[in-house]
Order: C-alpha cells, then sequence, then structure tokens
C-alpha cells in the first residue's frame, strides 16, 4: 500500500514518520514535503493547495490513503475534492472543517446542543463590540472568527487592550478576512489540555492527552503562536475529568455534526479546559494539533495506517499508548510570530542522540546546509519514565543545536504534576 501525506509541517512530518513504520506501507509520500522529511518519506514536488495536480497524482500513484494535515486546506475543500475524483482521503470536509474555520459557527453548534463552553456574542461592528466590552468583565477573550495560524486569539485584561485587539481584526484587519467577524467570550480559568480524537460520524476513539503552550515566550509571556513546545500525558487532569470531556465534549459534538448535516471525520481537536464548574471547549480544532501530533505520535502504540483504515471503514481500531511520558521543545526563528527572520543556517543536528526524535517544521536545504526557513523551526522530543528525565534529556538535546536567530521557550514540562484535589 501508498499513502500520501499533504502538508509540510512539523505535523505532516510527525504523520509520515509514524506511517512509515506500517508494516502495510510500502512508500510514503508527502506534498510538498521539506528535505527534513526525506528519511522517511519520498518528497512529492506539487504545492499543497493544487488540488488537481495532488489527485492526479494519488491515482497515478494508486495512492490507497491520503492523509490531509493544515487546516487551511480542509477549510478549503481538499477533502471534498479528493472524494469526487474517488480518492479515499482522511480529514473533514469543508462543511464540517467549519468547526474551526468559523469560530461562530463552532460556538452557536455548541450553544444549540448544550456542550459546555465559554458564554460569547459576536459581532461584525466595530462601534457595537466596543460598547460590549464597555460593559464586560475582564479579562476578555476575542478571537478572530476564521483561521488565524493560531494567533487570532487575544486575551485582554483591560478595555484598553481589549478595544486595541478589536481595531486589529475588525478595522485594520491584521488577520484578513478572517477578522470579518469577531467572537468575544468569557475568560475561563483553570487548567487548559488538547484532547484529539479518531473520528467519523459518531463513531469517536479518544487519543492520550496532550499539553501545548502557546504564548512565545517562558511563564506564558508574549504573544500567541502556533505552539512552543507540548508534553503527553497530562497528569492534572483526572480520570474523572477525561470521561467527562468524552461524553460531554468530543462525543456530543461528533453526535451535533451528524445531526447538521455535516458529518466529521479526521481529527477532531478539542482544545479543552478544566473549571470549576466542569470541563468546557476552549475551541475546536478540524485536525491533528501540531505540536500535539509530534508527542501523542511517539507514544501511539498501534499501526496508524490500520487505524485510520479501520475507522473509515467501521471497524474499532486496536490501538493502545505507551506509558512512557514525551516533552517536545519547539525551536522558533527570531521575531516569531510577529515578524520572523530566516535564512539563518543550523547546525549540530548530526550531534543528537539516536533516542532523540526530531521533526522539522519549517527549514529548507542551502549549499547542503539546513537553513530556517517558516516561523517555527523544529521540534525535538525526547521520550523516558518520568517528566523530570524527558525535560533534562530534551533541553540536553536541544543545547546541541547552534544558530544565532533562533530561540526557544526554557519552560516546557516544568508544571506537570498530578491530578488536582
Amino acid at each position: 500500500m501508498k499513502v500520501l501525506v499533504i502538508g509540510k509541517g512539523g505535523r505532516e512530518h510527525a504523520l509520515a514518520w509514524k506511517l512509515s513504520e506500517s508494516k502495510k506501507i510500502t512508500q510514503v509520500y508527502v506534498a510538498p514535503g521539506s528535505p527534513g522529511m526525506a528519511n522517511v518519506a519520498t518528497l512529492v514536488d506539487i504545492g499543497e493547495n493544487d488540488f488537481a495536480e495532488l489527485a492526479n497524482f494519488a491515482k497515478a500513484e494508486d495512492i490507497s490513503l491520503t492523509v490531509i494535515g493544515p487546516d487551511q486546506l480542509v477549510a478549503d475543500g481538499i477533502v471534498d475534492y479528493f472524494q469526487n475524483e474517488g480518492l479515499t482521503v482522511w480529514g473533514p470536509t469543508a462543511a464540517a472543517a467549519r468547526i474551526e474555520s468559523s469560530k461562530a459557527f463552532a460556538k452557536n453548534l455548541m450553544k444549540k446542543y448544550d456542550i459546555p463552553t465559554a458564554a460569547y456574542e459576536t459581532f461584525t461592528d466595530y462601534t457595537k463590540a466596543c460598547e460590549y466590552i464597555e460593559s464586560a468583565k475582564m479579562p476578555i477573550v476575542l478571537k478572530a472568527d476564521g483561521l488565524a495560524l493560531g494567533k487570532g486569539v487575544v486575551i485582554a485584561t483591560t478595555k484598553q487592550d481589549a478595544k486595541l485587539a478589536l481595531e486589529e481584526m475588525l478595522e485594520s484587519k491584521k488577520f484578513g478576512d478572517a477578522g470579518n467577524t469577531v467572537v468575544i467570550e468569557e475568560f475561563m480559568e483553570g487548567e487548559e489540555f488538547s484532547f484529539m480524537a479518531f473520528v467519523c460520524g459518531e463513531r469517536v476513539y479518544p487519543m492520550e492527552l496532550a499539553r501545548d503552550y502557546k504564548r512565545a515566550y517562558d511563564n506564558d509571556q508574549g504573544p500567541n503562536t502556533g505552539g512552543m513546545g507540548c508534553y503527553s500525558p497530562v497528569p492534572k487532569i483526572s480520570q474523572a475529568e477525561i470521561d467527562e470531556a468524552i461524553e460531554k465534549t468530543l462525543v456530543k459534538t461528533a453526535r451535533a455534526m451528524v445531526q447538521e448535516g455535516c458529518p466529521f471525520t479526521g481529527f477532531l481537536f478539542g482544545g479543552l479546559i478544566a473549571t470549576k464548574d466542569g470541563v468546557k471547549v476552549i475551541e475546536f480544532n478540524a485536525r491533528f494539533g501540531d505540536p500535539e501530533a509530534e508527542v501523542l505520535l511517539p507514544r501511539l502504540d498501534g499501526d496508524l495506517y490500520e487505524i485510520l483504515m479501520d475507522v473509515l471503514n467501521g471497524k474499532d481500531p486496536t490501538f493502545a499508548w505507551i506509558p512512557e511520558v514525551t516533552v517536545g521543545v519547539m525551536l522558533a526563528s527570531e521575531g516569531y510570530p510577529n515578524a520572523p527572520v530566516t535564512g539563518h543556517v543550523i547546525t549540530g543536528l548530526e550531534n543528537l542522540c539516536p533516542e532523540t526524535i526530531l521533526f522539522h517544521c519549517g527549514t529548507a536545504v542551502v549549499d547542503d546546509k539546513y537553513v530556517t526557513k517558516g516561523g517555527r523551526v523544529l521540534i525535538i522530543v525526547r521520550k523516558a519514565k518520568d517528566f523530570e528525565t524527558a525535560r533534562r534529556d530534551v533541553y540536553a538535546e536541544v543545547s546541541k543545536i547552534k544558530c544565532n536567530h533562533m530561540f526557544c521557550r526554557k519552560d516546557i514540562g516544568y508544571a506537570v504534576t498530578s491530578p488536582r484535589a
């Protein structure tokens, strides 16, 4: 069997890496991929937005399964296109992807089907939104309705900051059309966690938990990013809270999507928070998390290809999770997320230990040397029996990588404790 992964970031590298372990797979292709993925897949020089050429390639190579990575592609209808061409594809249709591509759609869905989330209002008019902010309790959360690469969320602690963020979204169009509508919601306090599942219609198969770090700098300072690191599992979340999250968020949402006539197939990502009033939804994503994929897939005990095909074909998949923990640290370009500086040589990758798992997120090869190409560049992952060992090992590996124009957070995985009382 042959599989095709579409995308070029760390998530796609992790997917290709895990799929390459399958005994049923003879060839893994990644389009367009990046040079750092060449050790696990064959790179295909087709742009991820060229649906026709990608579908033609899948037909010509007799691809048995195509796995879609990025959120923008599913929002743009790549799954619909592949299905119309008679190809087997893992991912949600454009209608189902609205659970991520439209915050307003997701919030309205949760309200209609009594899925726990923050109270909210939706605005397209700047003046009316400002009036709402004047009467709101701080802090408050503002979200660009559309896709903004994980950066379209602002937690404002003052009304002045809230209005500034509102002006950037609605008036200055910082996020383009993604900010034409803004969702303003109450700030929820509690322990955040990422909960993903393999989903097809009403059938939901939960994964392990992960916890990512959105802010750019240590101690959760700086702007929101696509994710600066991650760990799995999440000991602070109790089994009771996990069970609650499965039934009241993941399963309930999958059923709601079926009821709405847009059943979800793919990786359903619940960005959740355990509050004093129970588990609630912060947001949903319509794809595998990034960097969550990079710490979850190394813990997955099972054949990813068989899992995806079983779920698509109505069979219960067989998989488990290894007891070891994983910690992943992201290396990002100087200036990320606002104005990343790229094109700088990276050295030291050859010095990493064999046990270290390295995923390329935004690199290129120039004159036989790796250089920075994107905002997020590399993620280093280590497995260990406990978090203390994993943290020590991953940062020891990070120290081997040299580039004058990259940075990372130094506190990934340091706030891990047992479940709260």
